[in-house]
């Protein structure tokens, strides 16, 4: 279990997040959401030890992440970030990559077996001889994924992963997102904007403001109201194929009109 108590951090004398404190079991999939520099993004790079919180902690099984050396991290931990630049390789060498923190002098069997199981996992097995420059956004974000998880990772961080595919593609990932998490049994924390695809695809929701926690639970704490605190926007949530839906109310005043 992945627990974070009480995570402080500032960017020098500018407080960004205070006092964040869950916890999140494998296979489970928790979205980060809030208005931009609530502070989302900062607390993936505290998680992945890129940046070091002033205050709290954060243990997997009760072992302080911040005592392990950088790659025994690496063993336990993968960030993928907003952008991932992946150079003119194969898709079969560019999952290889990740295999780098469990490589010794030269690369061993079962690191070429851990890599065609990733290609499988995320559907990729047929693109192994491709480049990744031939690859549309949506087969590029799956290489980043299976790449990422080739470390075999207990917690996957993944920062807005699908904001930049189109509306089929962004489905696609994030199916694969939450399969991924069940089936490998990892703790999961991706940051996203959509709240429709994060009230599809998660299980958990974290919700900061102003770099606190507004809320944190299962879906039921995606309310009409906490959206209205959050975002300073009304909404009524829907039922529509068994699905929850966000509806911004079409009749509310645009925060941008100019006053006569």
């Amino acid at each position: 279990m992945l627990e974070v108590r009480q995570l402080s951090f500032s960017y020098g004398d500018h407080p960004v997040l205070h006092e964040i404190t869950f916890s999140l079991q494998p296979g489970t999939l928790l979205s980060v959401l809030g208005m931009n520099g609530s502070g989302k993004s900062t607390l993936l790079k505290n998680l992945a030890r890129l940046l070091r919180p002033q205050q709290g902690r954060c243990l997997l099984n009760g072992k302080e992440l911040s005592l392990l050396s950088d790659s025994e991290l690496s063993r336990t931990v993968a960030y993928l970030p907003q952008t991932v630049p992946l150079s003119d390789i194969t898709v079969f060498e560019a999952v290889l990559i990740g295999r780098k923190p469990h490589l010794g002098w030269q690369i061993q069997p079962e690191d070429l077996q851990e890599t065609t199981r990733m290609l499988d996992l995320t559907g990729l097995a047929d693109y192994a001889g491709r480049k990744t420059t031939q690859l549309s956004g949506g087969e590029l974000q799956r290489v980043a994924i299976a790449r990422t998880l080739a470390q075999q990772p207990a917690v996957l961080l993944l920062d807005e992963p699908v904001n930049h595919l189109d509306i089929r593609s962004q489905i696609d990932v994030m199916d694969l997102i939450r399969n991924l998490t069940l089936q490998l049994g990892i703790a999961t924390i991706a940051v996203m904007h959509d709240l429709n695809m994060a009230l599809r695809f998660s299980d958990r929701f974290l919700l900061l403001k102003g770099g606190r926690m507004a809320a944190f639970g299962a879906s039921d704490v995606i309310t009409e109201q906490t959206i209205q605190d959050i975002y300073q926007l009304q909404v009524v949530l829907q039922q529509v194929g068994g699905l929850t839906v966000v509806v911004p109310c079409p009749d509310q005043e645009p925060s941008h009109r100019h006053q006569d």
